[in-house]
C-alpha cells in the first residue's frame, strides 16, 4: 500500500481581529505574541492591536520581536497615567483603564469598520471589561484573552465559592489554619474544582485588599458575557484546571499557549548580531549562570534588594541580573562576584542559552512560561496577584524549582544567607535539585511540541480560528 498523501492545508480566511491588552508590560506581550501566533497559523488572519499613544512609542521604539505584516498598532490618546511610575497608584491606574479607555476606543473602532466593515472579532483582556460591553452592543463576537493562568482564572472566576467570599466584598481567611473539621488545611481545591495544592493563603496580599477585589471581580461579571475564553497557557501544564472550566464555563474554552515569541527567537538565532551581555554568556559554562529578573511592575523594596545582591555575591554562584532601576546601586553591592547587571535583556534568549541553569524570577505568567520553554528551573520571589499561585505551580504542582517565600522574617525581608543558600542548592545541583531539572527538561519538551502540528495549542489555535471565521458563522 502506498503512503497517503499530506492533508491540504486548510483554506486562507479572511479574518480580521480588534485586539484590546491592558496596559502593562506583561499584558501587552502577551497579546502580541497571541496575534503572532494567529497570523502564522493561517493566510487570511490579521490583527488591530489597540494600545495608547504611549505604548505606540514604547512598541515602535525598536525590540527584538518585530510585529508581522498581519498584525498592525493603532493608539487611542494617554487617557490612563503613564506607564512609568503607575505602580504608585495602582488603584487609579484600573480605575482610570475601567473608565476612561471606552470611548475612544469606540471611536476608533467607528473608524475601522467605516474602512473595512466590522472585525470578525474583539478579543479583549480579562481586565479591560468594557469591551465586552462594546462589543455585545454592536453584536461582534467577544473573546477574553485570559495573561494568567488557567488555574488563577478559576480562582477568580469562582471566588464567590470560598469562604467568607460571599458577594465579593470579604476576603476568606488566608492564616492556614483548618477550615472545619475533617476538611484540612485551607487548600483552594476543597472548593473550587480542577486546582491542586494552591493555597488561600497564596492570594495574599490582593485579594484582602477590598479596593484592589472589588476591581478583579468586576472584570469577571463581563467574562460571563463574553462569546469565548483564550488562555495563554497551555493543556499539557494545566490539564485539570482546563478540563474543569471547560466543564463549567458557558462558552468555549481554548487554551493556546506558550504566547511567548519563540518564533522570532528562531528568526533572531539566524541573527550574527551580538548583544555584549551575550558575549559574556558565551564565555560562561554550560548551566553555571543564574537569570535573575523580578519584573518591571511592583518590585521588591530596597532592604529586599540589598539583601538579594548580597545574597547572590554571597553563594558565589554566576549569574546575570536584569535591573531597569538601581543599577548603579547593586552594581557597589556586588563587587568582587562573579556577575553582571544589565538594565535590558532579550529574556527569552537568555533563558534559551546553554549557560543559563537557573532563574531567580517573581512569577509573572510571561517570565514564567518561558522558564518553561527554555527548561531552566526557577527560584521563585512571588510578590503580589497572580505570582504566588505561579509559585505554588512551580514548586508544588509541576516541582521545577524552589520557593523563596517561606523563608521570609518578621520585617518581610528574606536574608542574604537564605539566598545564597537556595541559589547554590539550585544552581551546584544539591538535595533534589538533580529531579527538579530532569523534570523541568520535560516541561520544555512539551512547551514545543504543543505548538507543532498535531499538538493540544495547535489544535485549538486552529478551532479558534474557525471558532470565529466569519464563513462559519
Amino acid at each position: 500500500m502506498g503512503s497517503m498523501a499530506a492533508p491540504p492545508p486548510p483554506p486562507p480566511c479572511q479574518c480580521h481581529l480588534v485586539c484590546v491588552p491592558y496596559p502593562g508590560r506583561g499584558h501587552v506581550n502577551a497579546m502580541l505574541n497571541l496575534c503572532r501566533l494567529l497570523a502564522a497559523a493561517r493566510d487570511g488572519v490579521s490583527a488591530t492591536v489597540v494600545v495608547t499613544e504611549e505604548w505606540l512609542g514604547l512598541l515602535t521604539a525598536g525590540g527584538p520581536a518585530p510585529l508581522p505584516r498581519a498584525v498592525r498598532l493603532a493608539a487611542i490618546p494617554n487617557v490612563i497615567p503613564s506607564e512609568h511610575g503607575r505602580a504608585a497608584d495602582w488603584a487609579g491606574f484600573v480605575e482610570a483603564v475601567y473608565t476612561k479607555m471606552e470611548a475612544p476606543f469606540v471611536r476608533l473602532l467607528d473608524g475601522l469598520q467605516a474602512q473595512g466593515g466590522a472585525p470578525a472579532a474583539i478579543v479583549a483582556d480579562t481586565f479591560v471589561p468594557w469591551a465586552v460591553r462594546v462589543g455585545n452592543r454592536r453584536r461582534i463576537p467577544v473573546c477574553v484573552l485570559s495573561p494568567l493562568s488557567a488555574a488563577m482564572f478559576s480562582v477568580q472566576y469562582h471566588f464567590h465559592r470560598l469562604p467568607q467570599a460571599a458577594g465579593g466584598s470579604a476576603s476568606p481567611p488566608l492564616d492556614g489554619a483548618d477550615i472545619a473539621d475533617g476538611v484540612g488545611p485551607c487548600l483552594i481545591e476543597n472548593y473550587i474544582p480542577g486546582l491542586k495544592s494552591i493555597r488561600l493563603a497564596d492570594l495574599e496580599p490582593s485579594h484582602s485588599n477590598k479596593a484592589a477585589l472589588n476591581s478583579i471581580l468586576e472584570a469577571y461579571v463581563e467574562v460571563r458575557k463574553a462569546q469565548c475564553v483564550i488562555f495563554t497557557s497551555f493543556y499539557e501544564i494545566e490539564s485539570d484546571a482546563i478540563d474543569s472550566l471547560r466543564q463549567e464555563l458557558p462558552c468555549p474554552v481554548f487554551s493556546v499557549g506558550p504566547c511567548i515569541p519563540f518564533m522570532a527567537l528562531q528568526e533572531h538565532n539566524a541573527n550574527t548580531e551580538k548583544e555584549s551581555y551575550m558575549a559574556w554568556l558565551d564565555a560562561q559554562p554550560v548551566n553555571s549562570v543564574l537569570y535573575v529578573s523580578l519584573g518591571s511592575f511592583l518590585s521588591v523594596s530596597p532592604a529586599q534588594l540589598d539583601e538579594i545582591a548580597y545574597g547572590l555575591a554571597q553563594s558565589k554562584v554566576r549569574f546575570m541580573w536584569v535591573l531597569r532601576d538601581a543599577c548603579s546601586r547593586v552594581e557597589g553591592l556586588i563587587q568582587g562576584s562573579d556577575g553582571m547587571v544589565v538594565p535590558w535583556s532579550d529574556q527569552l534568549k537568555v533563558l534559551c542559552h546553554p549557560s543559563v541553569g537557573g532563574f531567580l524570577t517573581h512569577c509573572g505568567m510571561n517570565s514564567m512560561l518561558e522558564a518553561l520553554y527554555a527548561g531552566v528551573p526557577m527560584l521563585t520571589l512571588p510578590i503580589v496577584l497572580d505570582q504566588p499561585i505561579n509559585s505554588r505551580l512551580i514548586v508544588d504542582v509541576w516541582k521545577v524549582g524552589y520557593s523563596l517565600k517561606e523563608k521570609v522574617r518578621a520585617d518581610s525581608v528574606i536574608g542574604r544567607d537564605e539566598i545564597a543558600e537556595a541559589v547554590k542548592k539550585l544552581m551546584m545541583n544539591s538535595g533534589d535539585a538533580e529531579g527538579v531539572r530532569r523534570r523541568a527538561s520535560l516541561l520544555e519538551e512539551a512547551s514545543r511540541t504543543t505548538a507543532e502540528e498535531g499538538g493540544s495549542s495547535y489544535r485549538d489555535i486552529m478551532a479558534f480560528i474557525d471558532f470565529i471565521s466569519p464563513s462559519k458563522r
